[in-house]
């Protein structure tokens, strides 16, 4: 019994250590993952991260958009007259040129600080009042500024790795205030040290119409593109507004509703005055850092949970390997005890006989009985053992031939009669004799039966009572065993069918057994297409039922190869 113990333990400590190994690291992991994410929710780590990105991506939007309008204000400048060789009027008809293939622009004006200042509009609308009143303030204006810093001004753009400075003004439009933005830069076939002077303004309803709109779509097109992610929105708007009385945004993309960006940043260079805003479509950086977060502990709930699944399941599996092991163990020795119990007594018994020391003819005939009934009981213990070895390796046959079944019954029962009123059991038996004959296997039909009445007449102890009945009932056989024995607990009425399987009743393991009989008896009904029954008390006993369809009995081969998987 120490030994059992001691493997049983052994099982444990297995698991144990398992757990040490697998589980303690999981654990820690799913730990740290937790505080981790809280810190995280905290912190709030991922909207940082977001407004991040999203700073890196105005900086880079900054930069393209400063490079569209410098791209666009040199395509001008090549288009301009030199100061040198081209007369006034020349020099005119060229501005005027530049401005009717660009009308994207509103001004263009060339200073000369030797020469002369020359302004030029637009010309279909100078026709507005509010622009040729612009068109007379500008070109005052940047006559008399140029006209006192323009050395300071072509100093100041050799410096500049862009050769070009802007300078930002409100004017009036037909729809009120607008923003506009003039690039004032050098020729660039001229010397250094001459003042000489070039530049063109936007047209405010260009800027706020087709070149922010287009510029903002592209860009994000572009970040979708490579990054992947939520639909973002850009807008423009002056740096006075933040978004919070009414709807003064300059521009935005298709994608923008209301409130305020996420992000900002004041424009530089080409654009001072206006800052540059992006968000989320639809939510906000707080919406899915909150999302995130939810969706993270959800993700650590799942695994945990299919981590203490795992853990249950190995347990079980775990727990189940080492009862099988338990119960090997226990086969192994009560298989040995039955085995030699009835050879011992069989060579008792013959050494006796072989050495004449029996003198009287009585004698010797129950000698003889008692060795033909320990071999009985040595066969058939052999053909469980050769049986469940057949099953478990699928290489159990069975031979189907007609049988009238009330028959076979009779006859085993008649063979273990002797054994029956020898242990003083009140025997009933009821037997329908006009049953149809039906194809089974003899051997294996009547050595079910045998080991249901070797259970009832092991493990009743006090009411020593054995009954069979055998009868149809709606095209099924019906095989019932019934006896006033221990009972089975209904929690291990599903269990005492599994091989090697016996239940915790104290008489039970006081009782030798190999823990088959009832495999084999489930394994046989299997096989022959029908199912086996438990109706049990504990204290009162049990009935096994045995229903055979007699239509199915019928139809069965001559041969049947059953596999070993119904035997466990």
């Amino acid at each position: 019994m120490k030994s059992k113990r001691t493997k049983f333990w052994s099982g444990n400590n297995r698991f144990r250590l398992m757990v040490l190994a697998v589980v303690l690291p999981a654990a820690s992991l799913i730990y740290v993952n937790f505080h981790h994410l809280k810190s995280i929710k905290r912190n709030k780590h991922l909207e940082g991260a977001i407004h991040r990105d999203f700073q890196q991506m105005l900086a880079i939007s900054e930069k393209k958009i400063n490079q569209k309008a410098y791209t666009m204000t040199e395509e001008a400048r090549d288009l301009f007259p030199s100061p040198d060789t081209d007369t006034e009027s020349e020099k005119r008809r060229k501005l005027d040129v530049i401005l009717s293939k660009s009308p994207w622009l509103a001004h263009v004006f060339l200073f000369d600080i030797e020469r002369d200042f020359l302004f030029r509009s637009q010309p279909q609308q100078m026709r507005d009042g509010d622009f040729r009143e612009e068109h007379e303030h500008l070109a005052k204006m940047f006559a008399g500024w140029l006209g006192f810093d323009g050395k300071m001004f072509v100093e100041q753009i050799h410096k500049k790795n862009q050769p070009v400075m802007c300078q930002s003004f409100q004017v009036k439009r037909a729809g009120g205030d607008a923003y506009m933005t003039s690039a004032f830069f050098v020729l660039p076939q001229l010397p250094k040290d001459r003042v000489v002077l070039g530049g063109v303004s936007f047209e405010p309803n260009y800027l706020q119409q087709t070149f922010f709109p287009e510029v903002l779509e592209e860009l994000i097109a572009r970040k979708l593109t490579e990054e992947g992610g939520n639909q973002l929105a850009m807008v423009v708007y002056p740096t006075d507004y933040a978004g919070e009385h009414g709807d003064k945004r300059l521009a935005a993309s298709a994608g923008w509703r209301e409130g305020k960006p996420e992000v900002s940043r004041n424009l530089d260079d080409a654009f001072r005055g206006l800052a540059l805003g992006i968000k989320f479509q639809g939510t906000s950086v707080e919406a899915l850092g909150r999302a995130w977060v939810q969706r993270s502990f959800l993700i650590l709930g799942v695994l945990s949970v299919l981590l203490v699944g795992g853990l249950v399941l190995t347990y079980r599996s775990v727990s189940k390997e080492v009862a099988l092991a338990r119960l090997k163990s226990d086969f192994v020795s009560n298989v040995s005890h039955e085995l030699r119990t009835p050879l011992a007594l069989i060579r008792l018994y013959a050494e006796t006989l072989e050495l004449g020391r029996i003198k009287t003819q009585e004698k010797v005939e129950e000698y003889y009985r008692i060795i033909s009934k320990e071999s009985e009981r040595l066969t058939a213990l052999i053909n469980n053992l050769l049986d469940f070895s057949r099953i478990e390796a699928g290489r159990k046959e069975y031979d189907f031939r007609e049988t009238d079944i009330a028959e076979l019954v009779r006859n085993t029962l008649d063979a273990y009669r002797y054994q029956i009123e020898q242990q003083g059991f009140a025997f009933e038996q009821s037997i329908d004799s006009s049953l149809p004959a039906v194809r089974v296997d003899r051997e294996a039909i009547a050595r079910a039966l045998v080991n249901l009445l070797d259970n009832a007449l092991k493990y009743s102890a006090d009411d020593k009572f054995l009954g069979v009945k055998v009868y149809g009932a709606n095209g099924v056989l019906k095989l019932e065993v019934v006896d006033r024995g221990i009972g089975i607990t209904r929690r291990e009425q599903a269990k005492i069918f599994e091989k090697f399987y016996r239940t915790g009743d104290p008489l039970v393991h006081n009782t030798r057994g190999s823990g088959l009989g009832l495999s084999l008896v489930r394994h046989v009904t299997h096989a022959h297409g029908g199912k086996v029954e438990v109706e049990s008390t504990p204290g009162k006993g049990s009935k096994f039922t045995l229903s055979l369809p007699l239509a199915a009995a019928t139809q069965q081969p001559t041969n049947y190869k059953a596999s070993g998987a119904t035997a466990s």
